[in-house]
């Protein structure tokens, strides 16, 4: 079967400049999407972890794999159907909306209020990213203001 499939890829690297422009070069050198990209610094050493959702055939995140292993700064790349995932939101909804049910839809998807405004409350939710895609269409009946995703970030078993 060679349909599109969710792949999620673990890249560790080397902390320099310009490893990020060469690894979305490389995906938009060969017409591939991220979904998203999320990067951060791996504590005590001088090497980051980059997480990349993507989507394509599995001949498809082979090919990408390969070419991440060829450039320099790339160390090791893991990609995996048993990764432990989470993504986060934070949601900010117009203050007349009912705190109360607010925050008993935050707490349902491992969230909590983290600000009240005189404008605004804004909640924080972190889980699946499967289960923050339903979060975010169960709270549109909160008229949100603003929504922002993190993207997934991904730890081996």
């Amino acid at each position: 079967m060679n349909q599109n499939q969710r792949h999620v890829i673990s890249v560790i690297v080397k902390n320099e400049s310009n490893v990020l422009a060469r690894i979305s070069g490389l995906f938009a050198g060969r017409g591939y999407n991220i979904e998203s990209l999320t990067v951060a610094p791996i504590p005590g050493e001088e090497l980051s972890r980059l997480t990349i959702e993507t989507y394509g055939t599995n001949e498809i995140v082979e090919q990408i794999e390969k070419q991440l292993n060829k450039l320099i700064p790339v160390l090791k790349v893991i990609e995996r159907d048993d990764f432990i995932e989470k993504e986060m939101a934070i949601i900010k909804v117009p203050i007349e909306e009912n705190l109360s049910d607010f925050d008993a839809l935050c707490r349902a998807y491992n969230g909590k209020i983290v600000n009240v405004g005189t404008n605004a409350i804004i909640g924080m939710v972190a889980d699946d990213p499967k289960r923050v895609a339903f979060f975010i269409e169960a709270v549109k009946r909160f008229h949100p203001l603003e929504i922002i995703r993190s993207g997934v970030v991904a730890i081996e078993r």
